[in-house]
């Protein structure tokens, strides 16, 4: 199980960190372009920060348990991921982004199972 979680918490940061950095390193209007049109109701920073959170987000899944430098924050970085996937799935449900919410929906099933066992029985 521990196998498991750990290739989960990899997936999930890879997905987060690209994420992240796209929404960092691209204008407003390019992710728009690139069919991000949830951007448009936010302002530039909003979308800075919520790139931020991400890619802070991949990092707190993998290194703590990584550098074994407090660990517990592998789950409260996945909670935080459940978070923004529940912020993400209600900003897409009322631009019904229908196909945007089911992959939302799965990374936050994903980050779900991570908190869940390692705060419960699979905790480092």
């Amino acid at each position: 199980m521990n196998v498991f979680l750990w290739i989960l918490a990899g997936l999930l940061a890879v997905v987060m960190l690209a994420s992240g950095v796209q929404k960092l390193i691209r204008s407003k209007a390019d992710l728009a372009a690139s069919g991000q049109g949830w951007v448009d109701d936010f302002p530039e920073g909003a979308v800075k920060a919520i790139g931020a959170v991400e890619v802070l987000a991949a990092i707190g899944l993998i290194a703590p348990a990584l550098f074994d430098i407090a660990p517990v924050l592998v789950p409260l970085a996945a909670s935080g991921v459940v978070l923004v996937m529940v912020g993400a799935v209600i900003t897409h449900a009322r631009r019904r982004e229908w196909t945007n919410i089911i992959v939302n929906v799965v990374l936050l099933a994903i980050a779900l199972t991570i908190a869940v066992l390692r705060f419960g029985p699979q905790s480092f």
